[in-house]
């Protein structure tokens, strides 16, 4: 007969390999299973696909060049998954101030509405850097820009922008929202089918 003190290892052993098994192996499968059935698109990264190949993904933010596109918030990592973050510039930074208002210039010139008309979002970055969404005014400010550019009618894209925007969360959290990757996936559509 064992001792009380090998006894006690054998059974700690034998709980460990079994909920090594349960825990490690089985309710992973099970989370896995469950979410493949139930939430695929959500479980597989909610990709964005156009023409048979993966463009994005509804989660994370792109960089758009040019003026027919929609442009996302800033993003300090550069839109790199693994730079993500923001900086460590706080509210009485003046570097931070000077770039604010630097960015604002910018955009400004390039939207055409005066500076004091750019919504703080088309100026700051989002924390992680990787946000897809701005706010419908930041949106609905480059409209006549990409109408422009693409050479489609102002209503058009104003139609488009209505059409992606989000509604707050829940009915009651947050605020609401325009995706940017989506909606310049839209765009692309939309140029596809002309």
């Amino acid at each position: 007969m064992l001792s009380s003190t090998p006894r006690q290892l054998l059974a700690g052993l034998r709980m460990l390999i079994v909920m090594t098994v349960v825990l490690g192996a089985l309710f992973p499968l099970v989370v896995w299973g469950v979410g493949q059935v139930a939430f695929s698109a959500k479980a597989n990264g909610s990709q964005i696909e156009q023409n048979g190949a993966v463009v994005g993904s509804e989660l994370l933010a792109q960089k758009f060049d040019g003026p027919q596109w929609f442009h996302p918030r800033l993003s300090s990592g550069g839109y790199d998954t693994l730079a993500s973050g923001g900086t460590n510039l706080g509210p009485n930074s003046d570097k931070l101030v000077a770039l604010i208002a630097e960015r604002r210039a910018t955009v400004a010139k390039e939207d055409g509405v005066a500076p004091s008309d750019v919504p703080t979002d088309a100026v700051t970055a989002s924390f992680s850097g990787l946000d897809p969404h701005i706010s419908p005014a930041y949106a609905r400010q480059q409209t006549a820009r990409v109408a422009r550019a693409r050479g489609l009618a102002p209503e058009r894209v104003t139609a488009l922008v209505a059409a992606h925007t989000e509604g707050r969360q829940l009915g009651y959290l947050g605020e609401q929202r325009v995706n940017v990757v989506t909606l310049n996936a839209a765009l692309t559509d939309l140029a596809a089918a002309k």
